[in-house]
């Protein structure tokens, strides 16, 4: 079994999980690039033959919250400036937040270790499934987190990301822990056979990934009509945003924006996530003077805004809505994957200290509720989906909008809270594969940045700077033929979670060739 022999234990291990985690950071944006995630993981499956049990998943858990803390360091920042909170408590937020994030990694090393003690190196190629059901559980647990994952560095890889069609996000991740796999098992097996069959394994895989997508590009689709979009973006700075005395004048920005996109043809404008800042049913001043505004410039206007039920708890909804030219409000829908710490406390008497700054950040960060079920509405004969914010990271939601018949996806967002950290980047990155994985064209307004429109292959056009005053205007298409992805969901997920299960059931009936681990003696001792 050639290659079982481990690297020795101790603090090189240690450092290689750390490096691991620092090559995590390096593969996002702003300040990485997509081409290190491709062997980010090979350091932490260095490290992992010949350790077991609690040592293994130390190991991941190390990765797992140095990349965390590079990733998520704004939160922070959002937390402390925005919450209202003091700085120690935002910060234990943050690191919170982070150690829970870390888990998903160290239950990854764990199950990979267990692999590895029973199937010698070959176990270490068991890594892309459990990797993925990994990630479909952060998505699905906890705080519902799925946040940079590995899949989204590739974004700006075009042939890459065409698998996103099939398998979501989750098939990029796949093919980029597998490289890492491959490669560390190339490291570490001497028997010269296996060394030649999984150099052919990572030439197919990068070949065929490769060769898949680049002929993915250049297959049309088929448009049933397009509309002129007119993408606003306000840039007002989150401190600036709820002012009461400067409401008015942000509405009154958005307006002369919006003539602006109406001059120029727009048929349809998108203003961002809580672009009105008045309860649009109880106030019927600003509604009437929306409506006469549609009238008027003869458009479709979708809009964010929230809502409050007027019966029973008196629930808030982050919320949006659509204007037709007629003056008629055809959709509502309510934010179903409301954002942890920012829209609601999760856990709040844990990460408030039993209750002593719930009301603070509740106060001042706001507690809302969320949705149930995504809307669709029409746009001159065509189906369009909006959907808020934080809900672009989850591919089943998004789903949902072109499965029910959205032929353009619209995402508003206020980013304004991250200011120039990473988030906005990195929220971005993600926003983008919801196009590839519906093949359709999803339009994005931001009320800071980064404004765009993303086609169904993924390419970002027309990328605004973060807090510029503008407007971007486009003709985009209508598409209705659904992707492999609208139609059958996360099979392929859910697929490597049934199979990462199969193999962890089958080490817990069988034990190791070699007994048990030098890890597993050391944690007896």
């Amino acid at each position: 079994m050639g290659g079982e022999a481990a690297l020795r234990p101790g603090l090189r291990c240690e450092g290689l999980a750390g490096l691991s985690g620092l090559l995590l950071i390096l593969s996002f944006p702003k300040f990485g690039h997509g081409a290190v995630a491709w062997v980010a993981l090979v350091p932490l499956l260095l490290a992992l033959p010949g350790t077991a049990g609690w040592r293994a998943f130390r190991l991941g858990y190390i990765t797992g919250v140095v990349s965390a803390l590079g990733l998520l360091y704004w939160i922070s920042l959002v937390v402390v400036q925005y919450g209202g909170i003091p700085l120690p408590v935002g910060i234990a937020i943050m690191i919170a937040l982070c150690l829970a994030f870390a888990l998903f990694p160290a239950v990854f090393a764990w199950v990979v270790a267990r692999l590895v003690a029973s199937l010698g190196t070959v176990g270490l190629l068991g890594a892309p499934v459990v990797w993925v059901a990994t990630e479909l559980l952060r998505a699905h647990t906890l705080f519902e987190f799925p946040w940079c994952q590995l899949g989204y560095s590739q974004y700006r890889s075009l042939p890459v990301i065409q698998i996103a069609s099939v398998t979501a996000v989750y098939g990029v991740s796949f093919v980029l822990m597998a490289s890492s796999a491959l490669l560390a098992f190339l490291a570490i097996e001497r028997e010269s056979r296996r060394r030649r069959a999984a150099v052919g394994a990572l030439v197919l895989l990068v070949g065929g990934v490769w060769a898949g997508g680049a002929w993915a590009l250049r297959q049309p689709l088929v448009e049933t009509g397009q509309v002129r979009v007119g993408l606003v973006q306000g840039g007002i700075r989150q401190e600036d945003k709820w002012v009461p005395g400067s409401a008015w004048d942000n509405i009154g920005r958005h307006v002369e924006l919006t003539g602006e996109a109406a001059a120029r043809g727009a048929r349809l404008v998108v203003w961002p996530e809580s672009a009105v800042p008045f309860l649009f049913d109880q106030h019927q001043t600003l509604a009437e003077a929306l409506r006469r505004m549609v009238r008027e410039w003869d458009i479709y206007l979708f809009f964010g805004n929230d809502d409050r039920e007027t019966e029973g708890e008196g629930r808030i909804f982050v919320g949006a809505k659509l204007l037709t030219p007629e003056g008629d409000l055809t959709l509502r829908y309510h934010k179903i994957h409301l954002v942890p710490f920012g829209e609601y406390v999760p856990m709040q008497r844990l990460f408030t200290l039993g209750g002593r700054f719930a009301a603070k950040v509740v106060q001042e960060v706001s507690d809302f509720s969320p949705g149930s079920e995504p809307a669709v509405a029409e746009v001159d004969g065509h189906l369009v989906g909006g959907y808020i914010c934080y809900e672009a990271v989850f591919p089943g939601l998004v789903r949902r909008f072109a499965a029910d018949g959205a032929e353009l996806l619209i995402n508003i967002t206020n980013d304004a809270w991250y200011g120039t950290t990473s988030a906005p980047y990195q929220h971005l990155a993600m926003a983008a594969f919801r196009a590839v994985e519906n093949r359709r064209y999803m339009v994005r307004a931001a009320n800071t940045g980064i404004t765009a429109v993303v086609d169904p292959w993924g390419r970002i056009l027309e990328p605004t700077r973060l807090f510029d005053r503008t407007v971007l205007v486009r003709d985009v298409p209508f598409i209705a033929e659904k992707s492999l992805y609208t139609r059958y969901g996360d099979l392929f997920a859910r697929g490597c979670l049934a199979a990462a299960l199969a193999l962890l059931a089958a080490t817990l009936r069988r034990p190791g060739p070699l007994g048990p681990t030098r890890g597993d003696r050391r944690d007896r001792t």
